[in-house]
C-alpha cells in the first residue's frame, strides 16, 4: 500500500499513545491517508517506545512504511490538540483510566475517533461514553472502536455456519448453569509484538488504569457473541442485555517476572497495594460475566498468565450451540495453538446425512473463501474440556460425531494485521459518511455489558 500525500483525505493524530496497538495501526500504508501524523503526548517512556515502533516500520526492509510523526509535548497536549485541530482522525491507544475523557475531547472538537478497545472501563465510563455517541450523531461524526478478533478467519466461518439452519439449527437458549455460547481469551503478559520482545508500561499491571479482564479484553468476547449470534441486528442496551453474575481474580506475578516485561527496579508506588509480604504483584486481571442477550445465556472469561507454553501464544476458545449442531473453536496442543473449527452432529441424523449436510454448508463457505474443507476429527476432540484451558472446570462428556473445518494458511494473516483491517473498514465507513445502523446500538451494548459486569464483581468477594 501506498500512500498518495496529494490525494490524501484523512490526517491521522495520535493522541497520548501509551499501548502498542496505537503502533500497530501505522504498521502499513493506506492510499487515502496523509503520511504525516501528528502526536500529542505528555512525554515520557510510553511515547518513545511508540515512536521507536513506528521508525521500525519505516526502516524495515519488506513493504516499508515512511510515516513522518510530527510530535508535541507538554502537559497542555490535549488542550493543544483540540485547539490546533491538525487532522481529522485521533487514534486513542493507551492508558484507559482517561480514554473516555480523551473521546469526548476530540468528539467535542469535532474530530473522528478511531479507539483501541475499551473505550470505557466503569459504569461511569459508560455514562460519559453514551453522551459522547449522542455528540458524535449530532456533529455527524464518526466514533469507532478497533475489533480486531472480527477478522480471525475460524471466528467469521463460525459466524457463517451459525447462520446456515440446515446446518446450525437454531441458537439454543441455554441456561445460567450451562450457556449456549461460551467464550474464553487466554492472554499473556509477556510477549513478542513485531518480532520483539514487548515492554509493558508499569501501569498496565495497575487494573485501575489499564482495566480489569472483563471491561478490558472481555470487551472482545462480549463483541463476538453480539456479532455472531445477532449478526447486523441492533441490540438495546436497556432492554436486550441482563447481566447475572460476575466475579474476578488476580494473577500472582514475581518481582523478577515483573521486571523482566517492564525493565524496571522497582514497583512504583501506585501497584504497592497489590504487593504482596513476599514481593509478588497480584494483578486483577482475570474475570468471567453470565449474561443473557435476547434471552440467550452467554458466559465470558478472560484469564491473564505470565508466558505462553513454548509454541503457543494468546488463545481463543468459542463454543455455539445450535439445536442441529455445536460450532466449537479451540487453540490447545491437539491444534497445535493454532485455532481450529469443529462441527459436532448433535442432531440424531446418522453420521453419513449428517456429513452431507455439513459438506454442502462447507461448500457455501468456499464462495467467499475457496478452498475451505471439511474432515472427520471423530470423537475424541468433540469434549468440551480442552488442553488449553486447564482451570475452568469444564466438564469433558464425550460429544457426538465430529468434523473439522480446514483452512488454508493464506487465511491465517495473524493478529497484527487486523489492525490493518479494521483500519480499512473504518476509512471505507469515513468516505461514506457513515457507519452501518447497528454499530452504535451494539456497541453501547458491548460496554454496558462490560462495565455492569465490572460493577457486580465489585459487589462480590475476590477470589
Amino acid at each position: 500500500m501506498v500512500a498518495r500525500t496529494a490525494e490524501s483525505t484523512v490526517q491521522l493524530i495520535t493522541l497520548d499513545p501509551g499501548h502498542f496497538h496505537a503502533g500497530l495501526v501505522q504498521k502499513f500504508m493506506y492510499p487515502q491517508v496523509s503520511p504525516v501524523v501528528h502526536v500529542y503526548s505528555p512525554g515520557g517512556a510510553d511515547l518513545q517506545e511508540h515512536l521507536q515502533r513506528i521508525e521500525s516500520f519505516n526502516a524495515r526492509a519488506e513493504n516499508p512504511t515512511h510515516w513522518e510523526e510530527k510530535v508535541y509535548t507538554g502537559p497542555d497536549f490535549l488542550e493543544r490538540m483540540a485547539r490546533e485541530k491538525k487532522g481529522n482522525v485521533v487514534v486513542i491507544s493507551g492508558n484507559n483510566a482517561r480514554k473516555t475523557e480523551y473521546i469526548d475531547d476530540s468528539i467535542k472538537a469535532g474530530l473522528n475517533v478511531l479507539a483501541d478497545k475499551p473505550m470505557a472501563i466503569t459504569p461511569e465510563g459508560f455514562e460519559l461514553l453514551r453522551q459522547s455517541f449522542e455528540r458524535a450523531a449530532e456533529s455527524k461524526l464518526l466514533l469507532y472502536d478497533i475489533m480486531t478478533e472480527r477478522h480471525e478467519i475460524t471466528t467469521i466461518l463460525q459466524r457463517e455456519l451459525a447462520g446456515m439452519p440446515e446446518l446450525f439449527g437454531t441458537l439454543e437458549k441455554g441456561t445460567a448453569e450451562a450457556p449456549a455460547v461460551e467464550m474464553v481469551s487466554t492472554h499473556h503478559f509477556f510477549k513478542e509484538v513485531a518480532g520483539k520482545p514487548l515492554t509493558r508500561p508499569a501501569w498496565f499491571f495497575d487494573a485501575g488504569q489499564q482495566g480489569e479482564a472483563v471491561p478490558d479484553v472481555g470487551t472482545h468476547l462480549v463483541d463476538l457473541v453480539q456479532w455472531e449470534c445477532f449478526p447486523e441486528r441492533k441490540l438495546d442496551w436497556r432492554k436486550d442485555i441482563h447481566v447475572l453474575n460476575a466475579r474476578r481474580w488476580a494473577t500472582k506475578l514475581t518481582f523478577d517476572q515483573f521486571k523482566r516485561v517492564t525493565g524496571l527496579d522497582g514497583y512504583p508506588d501506585f501497584l504497592n497495594a497489590n504487593v504482596d509480604a513476599d514481593r509478588a504483584l497480584n494483578v486483577f486481571e482475570n474475570g468471567e460475566a453470565n449474561y443473557t442477550v435476547r434471552g440467550v445465556h452467554a458466559k465470558v472469561t478472560v484469564l491473564w498468565r505470565f508466558e505462553a507454553p513454548p509454541g503457543a501464544k494468546d488463545a481463543h476458545y468459542s463454543v455455539l450451540r445450535g439445536t442441529r449442531a455445536v460450532l466449537t473453536i479451540k487453540q490447545g496442543v491437539e491444534q497445535g495453538y493454532r485455532p481450529t473449527l469443529y462441527i459436532e452432529n448433535k442432531s440424531g441424523a446418522n453420521a453419513a446425512d449428517f456429513e452431507r449436510i455439513a459438506r454442502a454448508a462447507v461448500a457455501k463457505l468456499c464462495a467467499t473463501h475457496p478452498g475451505v474443507d471439511l474432515k472427520s476429527a471423530g470423537e475424541n476432540l468433540g469434549r468440551r474440556g480442552t488442553t488449553a484451558l486447564p482451570d475452568l472446570g469444564v466438564d469433558s462428556k464425550p460429544a457426538g460425531a465430529m468434523w473439522q473445518v480446514v483452512v488454508p494458511d493464506k487465511y491465517d494473516v495473524g493478529h497484527e494485521a487486523h489492525f490493518a483491517q479494521v483500519t480499512e473498514a473504518f476509512l471505507r465507513y469515513l468516505a461514506e459518511g457513515k457507519l452501518p445502523d447497528w454499530e452504535v446500538p451494539n456497541m453501547l451494548a458491548k460496554y454496558y455489558t462490560t462495565t455492569e459486569a465490572y460493577r457486580l464483581s465489585h459487589e462480590q468477594p475476590k477470589r
